[in-house]
């Protein structure tokens, strides 16, 4: 079985840490990693990295769950993604702020929307695919302004959220990326029942940290292989069709 991790915040692992995984990828059977960005700093640190490896394929944005960036600041970030799209996959990770509201910081919400709506027309100015952060109340704001400007190709990572929504997304042809908790967490694994293969991807999320089986280990995209054998189980077919059915998708959406 061969993988694709396609959402990873390579970028955010010490050095030893990159090391170790690329080391390990071949035997792991990964591919690539999609690696998405933070902020400006993010994208110069990924685009570096994606010359050491040409299996690190990079995305540049700006995650929400952080203090809205100045004028000048998103400016900035839009020339340069511009200067350097043809060194990118995607633009991402981008998206509305859900975690941020919930620990009590003051959320300026429609400029959050106007940031996210720059980014999707950049992604349509730019025939490229756009990964979002957007769960539970906020993913129908995504999907409005996506369907505003006739985004088909979207990535939607470790999304949570309503059954309206998920049947929304999957009218819209959105992708989702099912992170390693689908080994334990019961919603994610309800997630994956209702959405169809042919619009599955995988993803860690490295290195966010993971608990059931995963608990006190490094996050790693060998966990992929744990989280395609819980698919299989939940959809009730063979690993290997599965495996390949969601590495071609993964190659598809991002043009691999």
């Amino acid at each position: 079985m061969r993988f694709i991790d396609s959402h990873i915040h390579f970028d955010k692992y010490d050095s030893n840490q990159q090391r170790l995984i690329l080391g390990e990828m071949e035997y792991s059977g990964v591919d690539a990693l999609i690696s998405v960005s933070m902020e400006l700093e993010s994208c110069l640190q990924n685009k570096a990295l994606s010359k050491v490896d040409s299996r690190i394929k990079p995305a540049f944005g700006f995650h929400p769950e952080q203090d809205l960036p100045t004028e000048f600041e998103i400016e900035q970030l839009l020339t340069w993604i511009e200067q350097y799209e043809d060194e990118m996959v995607a633009v991402g990770e981008v998206g509305l702020p859900y975690y941020r509201r919930l620990e009590g910081n003051t959320v300026e919400m429609h400029k959050y929307i106007e940031l996210l709506e720059q980014f999707i027309l950049l992604s349509k100015k730019l025939d490229k695919p756009i990964i979002l952060h957007a769960v539970y109340e906020v993913a129908p704001i995504a999907c409005s302004l996506l369907e505003k400007h006739s985004i088909a190709k979207a990535h939607f990572h470790w999304f949570k959220g309503d059954s309206k929504t998920i049947d929304r997304m999957i009218n819209n042809g959105f992708h989702v990326s099912v992170t390693p908790d689908v080994c334990y967490e019961q919603e994610i694994q309800n997630l994956v029942r209702r959405y169809p293969i042919e619009l599955l991807m995988l993803e860690t999320d490295g290195p966010w940290l993971f608990e059931g089986p995963f608990e006190g280990r490094m996050t790693h995209p060998n966990m992929l292989t744990q989280s395609i054998a819980k698919i299989a189980e939940i959809k009730n077919v063979p690993l290997q069709k599965l495996s390949d059915i969601i590495y071609r998708n993964t190659v598809n959406f991002y043009g691999l």
